[in-house]
């Protein structure tokens, strides 16, 4: 085993070393002065993110106090998610998770992290989307919440995207939560 590491060393040393004059480059030439011409800065615009297909089929809320008295109606809690265009945990919440709910008969509306377009408060108020995610003090996209009477929340917000493996566990915890609280009144 000595001989074959000494002699692979050898050839290793023989082949970098025959490498070395092949990697030589030559020396570049001094740079010659040139006077900066200025150049006027191009706006960009931002490049809008296109929503998804997930995005289209979860309704964008338009009014919060009329979504919950439909939720209400249903005896179920309203679930809102708060998301942010082109995020991929958005995207796996919505597609997974809250589709699939909003199939089994709860109402699950969305609101947006960055959008101008309006929509009703609690109080009846036009306000932004992205407006409503800071009112409501809301920080990390995905967040899950859920309202009952008095648009009170009713469980736990579930924010971020947990583990994959867990996030249907803690969703349905909060979906019992919220539920329970419902039936108390």
């Amino acid at each position: 085993m000595n001989d074959f590491l000494t002699s692979r060393r050898r050839w290793l040393k023989a082949t970098a070393l025959g490498a070395l004059p092949a990697l030589a480059l030559p020396t570049p030439a001094a740079p010659t002065p040139v006077a900066p011409t200025p150049v006027a800065p191009t706006p960009v615009a931002p490049t809008p993110v296109a929503p998804d297909a997930s995005e289209r089929l979860l309704p964008s809320s338009n009014d919060l106090p009329r979504d919950l008295a439909a939720a209400l109606a249903r005896k179920e809690p309203l679930v809102v998610l708060a998301t942010l265009r082109g995020c991929p945990y958005c995207k796996i919440a919505r597609e997974h998770y809250l589709l699939p709910l909003q199939r089994a008969g709860a109402f699950v509306t969305q609101i947006h992290f960055l959008s101008d377009g309006l929509l009703r408060d609690w109080s009846g108020t036009p306000v932004a989307h992205g407006a409503l995610v800071r009112q409501l003090g809301i920080e990390v996209a995905p967040t899950v919440l859920f309202y009952g009477p008095g648009h009170k929340e009713v469980a736990e917000r579930l924010a971020g995207s947990y583990i994959p493996d867990f996030y249907g566990a803690y969703l349905d915890q909060r979906m019992e939560q919220a539920r329970a609280a419902l039936r108390r009144g």
